[in-house]
């Protein structure tokens, strides 16, 4: 048996940085604003797994009204929910991803997030899809005031 899951983040980016994305610290002059680190790929991917496990969301899990998860790195919401999916006899095929972000360019930090991701989920970097889009200058990507993200992935019963 095999299920997909669907994810999607959205934050707003202010001034300061640096930008934590795919779980690794980028040099930029903002970063997006959350009650966590705000990685809004960790939360997609996040999400995107717990759907396909048919497990409660992210906000459900790691509510942003919880103190404990003020300014907590976003890594620890994907490993935590990616272990009470395969607690549920689920185990990641693939994933892929797309990063609306006009600024800052991704292409050559595309990889180093593929193998922090596949790290954190026991796969192989190339089990793990990274795009990036930069909005060609419309909506609140090409103004840069977001970074929006989406992730499918692919599970299959242990």
């Amino acid at each position: 048996m095999i299920r997909i899951g669907l994810g999607h983040d959205t934050h707003r980016l202010v001034d300061g940085g640096p930008l934590i994305l795919g779980g690794i610290e980028i040099p930029h002059d903002k970063h997006l604003e959350g009650h966590s680190d705000a990685d809004a790929l960790m939360h997609a991917i996040t999400d995107a797994l717990l759907g396909a496990a048919n497990l409660p969301d992210i906000g459900q899990l790691f509510p942003n009204t919880d103190e404990a998860n003020r300014d907590r790195p976003s890594s620890d919401f994907l490993k935590l929910a990616y272990q009470k999916v395969q607690a549920e006899g689920w185990e990641l095929i693939n994933l892929d991803t797309v990063i609306h972000a006009h600024r800052p360019k991704l292409a050559d930090l595309k990889s180093l997030m593929q193998i922090r991701i596949a790290e954190m989920l026991h796969v192989s970097p190339e089990e793990i899809g990274i795009k990036a889009k930069t909005g060609e200058g419309v909506g609140i990507i090409g103004r840069e005031e977001a970074i929006e993200v989406q992730c499918v992935c692919l599970l299959r019963r242990k």
